[in-house]
């Protein structure tokens, strides 16, 4: 079994290249097995979204390059996508991309009570998050991701 950290790095570095060339931005890549299947997901963005097309662009020639290189060892499913309105934050760019952005992050255990905190994004560091007033260590987050539920100003 490949090492999938090994895996998303190999195919982040062949990826970004290409994506820049074409317009897009990487915006991560998974590699993750689901059931009896491997799946290599690469998700690309840009500012006016992403359509079938640009995957379709992106698809073709990154597939040829996954098949020159062969650093995968056992057979997966490749799929290109956008990251979606929900998208998970996980990069420093995402998160600096994002300040000022509804978000809502999941926490591995509650902290004050609380599994999960819905606010605005107020700043980030390397180590934590400040969502509205309340900090949070990234090393206690599950996750983080854009919250595209309108009513939060309104609680």
């Amino acid at each position: 079994m490949a090492n999938s950290k090994n895996t998303v790095e190999k195919a982040y570095d062949l990826a970004k290249p290409l994506a820049e060339s074409l317009g897009v931005s990487l915006w991560d890549v998974v590699f993750e097995k689901e059931g009896a299947s491997w799946y290599l997901r690469i998700f690309i963005d840009k500012d006016d979204g992403i359509n079938i097309d640009d995957c379709e662009a992106f698809s073709r020639p990154f597939n040829k390059i996954l098949d020159e290189k062969d650093f995968i060892d056992q057979s997966y499913i490749f799929e290109v996508g956008s990251p979606g309105m929900g998208r998970e934050l996980k990069r420093p760019e995402h998160f600096n991309k994002y300040i000022g952005s509804p978000v809502r992050a999941r926490l591995i255990r509650a902290a004050d009570g609380l599994k999960e905190i819905t606010g605005v994004l107020k700043e980030y560091n390397k180590e934590s998050i400040l969502v509205d007033e309340k900090e949070i260590k990234l090393s206690d987050v599950a996750f983080v991701k854009l919250y595209d539920d309108e009513n939060i100003f309104d609680e």
